[in-house]
């Protein structure tokens, strides 16, 4: 998450602060025309807050409403600081007497076009769905795979070896017959049957 913070508030800072530093250039050459280039100027500001946060909501970043929300106090502060460099070399070399106007309602006023249109792009963002998750959704489940006997076996599940074929009772020998059975096995002679062999 360091690097989340930190990565935004700095990037931003340096947004703020070239914009800022391109609008007091601008009134010093055109000081009656300065309302639309400020509205321009606002609106890219606002704009790329809005985007990337936007993106950042839109892949899931992890801890994004506070990685901007630090960002946003980090990029006032710095984007004062910045301001004010960038002013003295470029524009009317002002001195560290405007540091102290940067870094309260100059950094507040830039902390508020990060962080508000952060909140919004993070809105907007966790609610678009990624071409991902629309594809899941959208698949079919996958059929079982069968096996060439189409058992229906599926895979991924353990396969059980066939449990062995029971065995059956010996056939009784003709010695442990009972007698009884053994005559009435023998053949008959004449229709009759014969005699119960003697023991």
């Amino acid at each position: 998450m360091l690097g989340a913070w930190l990565t935004r508030g700095l990037v931003m800072a340096v947004v703020h602060a070239a914009a800022m530093t391109l609008l007091a250039k601008w009134s010093v050459f055109h000081p009656t025309g300065q309302t639309l280039f400020t509205s321009l100027t606002i609106a890219v500001l606002v704009g790329v807050a809005a985007l990337w946060s936007a993106i950042d909501g839109w892949r899931g970043l992890r801890d994004r409403g506070r990685a901007w929300f630090i960002a946003s106090l980090v990029a006032g502060v710095v984007s004062g600081i910045l301001y004010v460099i960038g002013r003295a070399i470029f524009v009317d070399q002002t001195g560290v007497s405007e540091l102290g106007a940067a870094l309260t309602g100059g950094a507040a006023f830039s902390a508020l076009l990060v962080l508000v249109p952060a909140g919004l792009g993070l809105f907007v963002g966790g609610r678009m769905r990624r071409p991902a998750e629309e594809a899941s959704e959208d698949a079919e489940p996958e059929p079982d795979d069968e096996d060439e006997a189409g058992t229906g076996s599926r895979s991924g599940e353990l396969e059980l070896p066939p449990s062995p074929t029971p065995r059956t009772a010996p056939k009784p020998s003709p010695v442990s017959r009972p007698a009884a059975n053994r005559a009435r096995r023998r053949p008959t002679v004449a229709g009759r049957s014969p005699a119960p062999r003697n023991r």
